[in-house]
């Protein structure tokens, strides 16, 4: 995963956990699950990445 691609998985969950609390200030839920699935998807990205990397060293 290159460092383009990590920073944008941190700005995405940035982005989610800032949604998520404005949602809980505002007693919004769609907007608190919006933040909550932006944050699983850029944890998930992150993990990803790191696996693609381990693949590579292991070959």
């Amino acid at each position: 995963m290159s460092f383009t691609d990590k920073a944008k998985a941190k700005a995405q969950q940035m982005s989610g956990l800032a949604k998520e609390r404005i949602g809980d200030a505002t007693d919004n839920q769609r907007m608190q699950a919006e933040g909550a699935r932006e944050q699983r998807m850029a944890q998930d990205r992150q993990r990803e990445g790191g696996r693609d990397m381990k693949d590579t060293f292991e070959k």
